[in-house]
């Protein structure tokens, strides 16, 4: 019969195991630049956007975290894909997954960027689009705000000025790729 201890000891491993099982999914906008800050290395206004993104799309398409299949589309003149790590985020959905893919090609030069975004179960599609214009904004955040003023600044903007979403229960154009040689 195993002693005070070892019992001690099985429970804490087992709670050990139980939290590491679980999705670490932010709740207060502190624990989201955290946990953008530990993921990206950082917490700038793209990562904040891909936050609002993934969890627009959750919400919209009635899906947990790891529900989600994400392909991400960047735009000719976007600087870097960090909205996707911000997507990553959100929905936990992980390229070690085979659940989030970053086209190396570019898209269409008048889009920041291109997500299309699965539910896995429904198959139900979103396709959002970041527009080139979309940039200035988040640029100038990320020159003038702190990391949790960058935060707000994305979550409390109309979402017509970062970004726009077209549905599909089933297809859903993707955008054209141009490939550099």
């Amino acid at each position: 019969m195993p002693n005070k201890l070892e019992r001690l000891i099985s429970l804490l491993i087992c709670l050990c195991f139980l939290v590491q099982s679980v999705p670490a999914l932010a709740q207060t906008p502190e624990e989201w630049v955290t946990l953008g800050k530990r993921i990206h290395g950082g917490f700038g206004s793209y990562i904040a956007l891909g936050i609002r993104i993934g969890l627009d799309a959750m919400k919209r398409l009635d899906a947990k975290s790891r529900e989600l299949d994400v392909t991400y589309f960047d735009g000719a003149n976007a600087p870097c894909p960090c909205v996707a790590d911000g997507i990553m985020i959100a929905t936990v959905a992980t390229p070690g997954q085979n659940s989030l893919r970053v086209i190396p090609s570019k898209s269409d030069a008048s889009n920041f960027a291109v997500v299309v975004i699965k539910n896995k179960k429904t198959g139900e599609l979103l396709r959002y689009v970041i527009p080139a214009t979309a940039r200035y904004l988040l640029d100038k955040w990320n020159q003038d705000l702190s990391d949790r003023q960058r935060y707000d600044a994305v979550m409390n903007t109309s979402s017509d000025s970062l970004f726009h979403v077209d549905s599909n229960k089933r297809i859903i154009e993707i955008p054209k790729i141009q490939y550099n040689n």
